[in-house]
């Protein structure tokens, strides 16, 4: 079995703490860094990635955390975002550090959105990206999500040009 594939299995998939606020912001602004997507307009600069806890307080959100060994390795969440329609939610901040993408990691990331989406009542699941963000979104695309023309709802990341949806 390769290493990444035995690292699965110790992966832990669990809320967000409060204590998770500082390594799940510098994540996710690393990883847009990266791929040269820190710009206004995005999470890069919003102030809510500092404060995910507490934004993940809000009824019918939910925000998942993976984690090795007491390492954060990354996460991911849904959220009733703004303006979109009442049965449809949002796949928000979803990031990994750059060793453990294609791990597997994220795609049970991914499942637990999906499943906690369905389980507090919505049938759709929305996202909006950056197309500097081409292995997330090839990730998107393995999980059925397909392209929309313009934004849903008031997400406040008017930076964002990719926008894709999922029937749950």
């Amino acid at each position: 079995m390769c290493r990444l594939c035995s690292i699965l299995f110790m992966i832990t998939i669990r809320k967000i703490t409060k204590q998770d606020n500082d390594n799940l912001a510098t994540i996710i602004r690393s990883c847009l860094k990266e791929f040269g997507a820190d710009k206004p307009g995005t999470v890069y600069y919003d102030e809510s990635t500092d404060h995910l806890y507490e934004l993940f307080s809000t009824p019918k959100s939910a925000y998942f955390v993976a984690e090795l060994e007491g390492k954060i390795l990354g996460g991911a969440g849904i959220f009733p975002s703004d303006g979109l329609p009442q049965d449809t939610c949002e796949l928000v901040k979803m990031y990994l550090i750059a060793e453990y993408r294609r791990s597997g990691i994220g795609a049970a990331l991914m499942n637990q959105c999906l499943a906690t989406a369905k389980e507090v009542g919505f049938n759709a699941i929305y996202l909006e990206t950056l197309p500097e963000l081409k292995r997330a979104i090839s990730v998107y695309e393995k999980f059925n999500f397909t392209y929309l023309n313009g934004p849903l709802g008031n997400t406040g990341h008017h930076g964002c040009s990719v926008w894709m949806i999922r029937t749950l």
